[in-house]
């Protein structure tokens, strides 16, 4: 035996020793007394793993195919941690508006109390008046239908570079995905922070990392009263390295704007505060029932970054997807934009709401592809939801992703078919419980308006630009349609493709 497969075999046998400790020290903790509750039905828990086994990375689908054995409400227990997973659009309103905001508290993750300063933000943390606090202060700096409206110079700039980057590509392949997330990153960055990052890519990097381990997946998550099991996480120290990082970047943006302040400077796009200078003022100015410090001011930017990138380019990209594997949606949805914008330009904003068909187009990839598949809640208190009973703080987990797939609710569900909102009132801002892609209730997407604006007019400008084609003899249905794991559910494959100019167009749309 030479000297690598001795050490082969030793780093095998001390993984599996340390395995085994772990097994039987969560064994030993699992003895405590069975408290007896009403849960709902659900498949039967092993020793210590209870249901992880029944799950594939992609829990949304797996959670699909056990619903159609135990019903619309089920209870699994993942690790030591109950979880009850919702399937029915009923159900959910009984839930989420019926009992809201008994449902309005967010699960707790090892990834979410790292990356996100301890749940100092505003998605993920708990429900009640400092959420309420930062979730105001958000929606009147940044979020509001009236604060979107004054960024269309920056959607129309930065559009403006993509076409001119594609433009560059000649007849070569792009990664559009990547493309995607940049454009959105920027919009982002620009509109809440004043400008893009030196470190754009890292923080890019930094958030798809974060958001694919903020699942709830992780080992620590599931033993989460396990000391051993979070000190030999793997998973939990490459979480601290990678919040360090964000730190040495945070920091220098924070920083970066003091001085501007202190120099008399807004740091906003037009000259004016920008998020974060208005976030450095009230910390300094002692109003807030809740005081703010750094930390509070890094979380929130974390926050506006991930859920203005993240979940824009999700759907740009899953919409280009779609697109791509439908000719005839593709052909329909650019003759519609090049009709509208036969000039060559936007003049407003408001001539994008022209495009009926594209809207649907965009509400069609928001059914198939929701950003966020699974809604994260946990129980505040106790109820009893169709018979059965609901323990405080327990994880509740809306399948959205399967509601928004149920012959039951949709004709030829897995069809990619926009034209069935032609007729179909169904909408989603938060009403109709069996089409939920941002959520409802009090923990609904409060930058659905913002997202939503940077979504629509980068498509339509694509479309008009640019014929789409795949690149060599790649075929539509050679499309890989798997999701990639995490709190949103990006497809797992880049999306590359070669952009042909469209031989009457000859400069960008613009505003």
């Amino acid at each position: 035996m030479d000297f690598d497969e001795f050490y082969s075999n030793f780093t095998i046998t001390i993984a599996l020793l340390i395995v085994t400790i772990i097994f039987l020290i969560i064994l030993k903790k699992s003895k405590a007394p069975v408290v007896i509750v009403n849960w709902p039905p659900g498949p039967k828990p092993l020793p210590i793993i209870g249901n992880i086994h029944q799950l594939s990375s992609l829990p949304f689908r797996s959670f699909r195919d056990l619903a159609k054995q135990y019903g619309p409400i089920m209870h699994l227990r993942l690790g030591q941690v109950p979880t009850i997973v919702v399937s029915s659009p009923e159900i959910a309103k009984e839930m989420l508006k019926e009992h809201d905001p008994s449902f309005a508290d967010r699960p707790q993750t090892i990834a979410l109390k790292i990356m996100w300063y301890n749940y100092k933000d505003i998605a993920f943390s708990p429900y009640g008046n400092y959420w309420r606090q930062m979730r105001k202060i958000c929606i009147v700096e940044l979020l509001s239908a009236k604060m979107v409206r004054t960024f269309a110079s920056i959607r129309n700039d930065e559009v403006t570079r993509l076409v001119k980057s594609i433009q560059m590509s000649g007849d070569q392949a792009i990664n559009l995905t990547d493309s995607i997330f940049s454009l959105t990153s920027s919009i982002t960055c620009r509109a809440a922070f004043g400008k893009v990052s030196k470190d754009n890519e890292l923080l890019i990097k930094l958030l798809k990392e974060g958001m694919e381990m903020a699942g709830g997946f992780e080992i620590a998550d599931l033993y989460p009263t396990s000391k051993v099991v979070n000190a030999l996480s793997w998973g939990k120290w490459r979480l601290v390295m990678m919040r360090r990082k964000l730190d040495v970047i945070f920091d220098g943006i924070i920083d970066e704007h003091k001085v501007n302040l202190g120099k008399g400077k807004g740091n906003g796009e037009f000259g004016n505060e920008d998020l974060i200078d208005v976030l450095l003022r009230i910390k300094d100015g002692g109003e807030l029932e809740f005081p703010i410090h750094n930390d509070n001011i890094k979380a929130v930017i974390f926050d506006m970054f991930s859920a203005g990138t993240d979940t824009s380019s999700t759907l740009i990209d899953w919409t280009m997807v779609e697109l791509m594997r439908n000719p005839r949606v593709m052909e329909k949805a650019q003759a519609e934009v090049r009709e509208v914008f036969k000039d060559g330009k936007i003049t407003d904003e408001g001539e994008v709401q022209k495009l009926k068909y594209l809207k649907n187009v965009i509400r069609e990839a928001l059914r198939l592809h929701p950003p966020v598949p699974l809604l994260p809640r946990a129980s505040r208190e106790e109820h009893v939801i169709k018979g059965y009973t609901i323990p405080p703080k327990v994880k509740v987990l809306v399948n959205n992703w399967a509601m928004q797939r149920d012959p039951k609710y949709w004709t030829n569900p897995e069809s990619f078919e926009p034209e069935r909102f032609e007729t179909n009132s169904k909408d989603f801002i938060g009403g109709d419980f069996e089409y939920l892609p941002f959520g409802t209730g009090r923990r609904m997407c409060p930058g659905m308006t913002f997202g939503l604006a940077s979504v629509d007019f980068p498509i339509a400008t694509l479309l008009y630009h640019f014929n789409w084609k795949l690149p060599g003899q790649m075929k539509p249905k050679d499309l890989d349609m798997i999701e990639s794991p995490g709190i949103t559910a990006l497809r797992k494959d880049s999306l590359f493709v070669v952009p042909t100019p469209a031989a009457f167009t000859n400069t960008p749309i613009c505003i």
